[in-house]
């Protein structure tokens, strides 16, 4: 079988399901940026690669990877990498949803088949939800889906011992950081995390950084409006908006150093992104060079600061995310984005459009619409990379 191994996304939800219950996580491929294919054979080898397709290390998931054949019988792709919180797809109440939002996923990619990994390190129980499950998978059957594999592993780690669900097979897991997939996604300048948990640590208010810039931010908003209110009254509001973005840039290309900015910067950026032709430039940052700068500065506001600043932040860093093929990251930065503040649109727009299954390429034009932006102002933002 051969893996889509260069982008990611995330489908937080797919269809009318409740908000408590996210639906799962995606990687699918666009064939326009594939690789030259990696060829997985071995279910060893298959769980091994999962870290890789997913950014991090799945622990208690249900992971299914989606099938797409050729339309000659020659080849199967993995088309997508779907994960599950086991938590909540072993729930009673969840299991239609999980096949519901599955079935979609499936129909989506036009899928063949599926495989399915479970990872789990509770024994007692595990065997006997496993089963369970992928009894209620093979009713995708109807719809011409077939489990063509699935397997119980404790740990997605080098020497695990995994077993079939649908045979007696056996054997162990080859070494996750030295799989094909790990060194080209490695190469590709993405990272692969120990756990879901480190991603979503990036975007965890920090409730003292969040005090003492929120002792600041009420000066630096006045601050801010009064000048670009004499500025309009100048009729230079173009030139003020200008130098604030350049401000920002400036504050983006420091941050690339790692250095955390100060709590004054912090609470001047998250003023400054109240206007809204900044914040609008600011996304066409996603597909150039400073992007992953960028990334760390809006990590760093999103934990200093509360309600629509916090939005405004998680959302400028969810389409960064989105746009780069990181799926996983890309939810949780939208979803604290929307958990911050319901009515923000933008934020509400993304993790819609990510839910549903919205493939990056698509969203490249709001990146194009801030470069334009910029350009109004007077700023180049810099050539597209992406």
């Amino acid at each position: 079988m051969t893996p889509s191994t260069n982008s990611t996304r995330r489908a937080e939800r797919t269809g009318p399901f409740p908000r408590a219950l996210r639906c799962a996580e995606t990687t699918p491929g666009y064939p326009e940026l594939t690789p030259p294919p990696l060829r997985v054979d071995e279910p060893g080898e298959l769980i091994a690669a999962l870290p890789a397709m997913l950014g991090f290390v799945p622990e208690r998931s249900l992971v299914v990877a989606v099938l797409h054949g050729d339309g000659r019988g020659r080849t199967t792709a993995i088309e997508a990498v779907v994960r599950f919180d086991l938590d909540s797809v072993t729930d009673p109440h969840h299991i239609d949803q999980l096949c519901a939002c599955l079935s979609s996923i499936c129909v989506r990619e036009a899928a063949t088949g599926v495989l399915a990994v479970f990872v789990d390190d509770r024994r007692e129980s595990a065997a006997l939800e496993a089963l369970r499950i992928v009894t209620l998978l093979e009713t995708l059957d109807a719809e011409g889906i077939v489990v063509r594999g699935a397997w119980a592993v404790p740990a997605i780690a080098a020497g695990a011992r995994f077993r079939g669900l649908l045979d007696t097979a056996t054997g162990s897991v080859a070494d996750p950081g030295a799989s094909m997939i790990a060194l080209s996604h490695v190469l590709d300048g993405k990272q692969i995390r120990p756990s879901r948990g480190e991603l979503t640590a990036l975007v965890a208010p920090d409730p003292p950084l969040c005090a003492r810039v929120g002792d600041r931010l009420g000066s630096a908003v006045t601050r801010y409006r009064a000048g670009l209110s004499a500025a309009q009254r100048a009729g230079r509001s173009t030139a003020y908006q200008r130098r604030a973005l350049e401000w920002v840039l400036w504050q983006i290309a420091d941050a690339a150093s790692g250095e955390p900015r100060a709590d004054r910067e912090l609470a001047q950026l998250a003023a400054t992104l109240r206007d809204r032709p900044i914040r609008d430039a600011l996304y066409g940052l996603a597909l150039g060079d400073h992007a992953e700068a960028a990334e760390q500065l809006w990590a760093q506001l999103a934990r200093a600061t509360p309600g629509t600043d916090r939005a405004e932040a998680a959302a400028l860093l969810g389409f960064s995310a989105y746009v780069r093929g990181d799926g996983p990251f890309a939810g949780i930065a939208l979803a604290a984005a929307v958990a911050a503040d319901a009515d923000h649109s933008m934020a509400v727009l993304l993790e819609t459009s990510l839910q549903s299954g919205l493939r990056p390429e698509r969203l490249r034009k709001l990146a194009h619409c801030g470069q334009q932006i910029a350009a109004d102002l007077g700023v180049d933002i810099g050539p597209i990379r992406r």
